[in-house]
């Protein structure tokens, strides 16, 4: 019986996944310019690492064993007017491209679907198994 609700584990972890890779995302897009952190400097674009990990004997689930930032270097533009510009007159800003913000979180929206729609097929797949045995 537990073999059956694996695919549910599968699932469920890669959705808890995808979640924590969203919230990610929006935290990038919300500090797409901010030129300043608590920790000094502008915003760092972060990424999530993703790895599999086994339980049972052929299931596997995904889980985010760190949230990494982005190693791409900032952007500077000229400013001279702007409260943080440096002594040349530039900002610096954070590494975050939009676009691609954007495109990351369509993906793991669709990845979220996906495995959200794989536990909601397992579900009525079960419910009409105990319909059948009921019959």
């Amino acid at each position: 019986m537990e073999n059956m609700f694996m695919q549910l584990k599968v699932s469920a972890s890669a959705l808890e996944a995808q979640k924590i890779r969203m919230n990610v995302i929006a935290s990038n897009i919300a500090n797409m310019s901010s030129t300043q952190t608590p920790e000094g400097g502008p915003y760092k674009r972060k990424d999530v690492l993703f790895q599999t990990y086994l339980f049972g004997e052929n299931a596997a689930g995904v889980d985010i064993p760190k949230i990494v930032e982005d190693s791409r270097p900032f952007k500077k533009m000229f400013e001279p007017g702007h409260p943080d510009a440096d002594k040349d007159g530039y900002v610096t800003y954070p590494n975050v491209n939009g676009i691609e913000e954007t495109v990351n979180l369509m993906t793991a929206s669709r990845a979220y679907e996906a495995n959200l729609t794989v536990m909601n097929t397992f579900r009525d797949m079960y419910m009409k198994t105990l319909d059948i045995l009921k019959a």
